[in-house]
């Protein structure tokens, strides 16, 4: 009789199925994201034993989104405001837990994806003027450069360009009338082009490393024209399913990453050209986890 209900689930599916050998963790293409999948990667591993495949820079978010779904992906990080906008092709409304839990409600309820607990600290796009320029004309804030605009030349990531929350609602929430097109580039490069300056603002992110480093200044986004934008893991129900274990282990980082401690680890990998996984190894070894 037991033979018998083996052979039925079987030929179901559902009978001496094996739970994959691995995960695999993804990341967009910049540093930080490097950074938060070796994060990842490490603490599954080191918590679970599970064995853990990194597959890094793969490029923007929708490329990102489009492997999780197709399950060539089973977790990384994702933004909140991203998720809302350029995903799920929302308005962002509310502060950051509601938009949290808005996304967390539809990535379920559409993708099949789970939404965990926050990391602890917020990646805002960031518009970045050269240190020099921000004290020679006073400027402090978007609201300060409409007057600016069109004798500047911005230069901005291709995402920023397209998404919803972008460069055309930007200008329109400021009044900015650039004198020429943006100038689409890598972000890799961006603040270098700021620094030769080939451009005079740029989009970057709140948390990188070198706007300080290479004394720039990032302008307040006065009027609150970007959401929030919480780094959270995505992960996959059905990676979920097959590793329960891999619960908690998320859970242990929730709150743990300040925006402080990615700004420091950006640097290092991005300004002192460190491996991601020593510089990873060393923060994990200072949280105590």
């Amino acid at each position: 009789m037991n033979l018998l209900l083996c052979i039925t689930l079987i030929l179901l599916g559902g009978c001496n199925q094996k739970r994959p050998e691995k995960i695999i963790v993804g990341s967009k293409f910049f540093t930080e994201q490097v950074v938060l999948a070796e994060l990842l990667a490490q603490h599954i591993e080191a918590r679970t034993g599970i064995r853990v495949e990194r597959k890094t820079n793969l490029g923007g978010t929708l490329l990102v989104q489009k492997a999780m779904l197709a399950g060539d992906l089973d977790l990384y990080i994702e933004y909140t405001g991203t998720a809302l906008t350029a995903v799920l092709s929302e308005t962002p409304q509310g502060d950051s837990k509601r938009v949290y839990e808005e996304v967390k409600k539809e990535y379920a309820e559409r993708f099949g994806l789970e939404v965990t607990e926050p990391l602890g600290f917020e990646n805002t796009f960031a518009m970045v003027i050269r240190g020099e320029d921000a004290k020679k004309f006073n400027l402090q804030k978007l609201s300060d450069i409409p007057a600016m605009a069109p004798n500047w030349r911005a230069g901005v990531g291709y995402e920023f360009l397209e998404r919803p929350d972008g460069f055309n609602g930007l200008c329109d929430r400021y009044g900015l009338k650039f004198g020429e097109k943006p100038r689409v580039m890598d972000l890799g490069l961006i603040y270098r082009a700021l620094v030769d300056h080939q451009v005079d603002v740029v989009a970057g992110n709140s948390t990188d490393g070198l706007i300080s480093a290479l004394g720039l200044v990032a302008l307040e986004d006065d009027r609150h024209y970007f959401p929030p934008y919480d780094a959270v893991p995505v992960v996959r129900k059905a990676t979920l399913e097959d590793f329960p274990e891999l619960r908690g282990a998320l859970a242990e980082l929730a709150g743990k990453v300040s925006a402080l401690d990615i700004r420091q680890m950006n640097y290092a990998v991005e300004g002192l050209h460190r491996e991601p996984a020593a510089v990873v190894s060393e923060f994990r070894k200072a949280k105590g986890l």
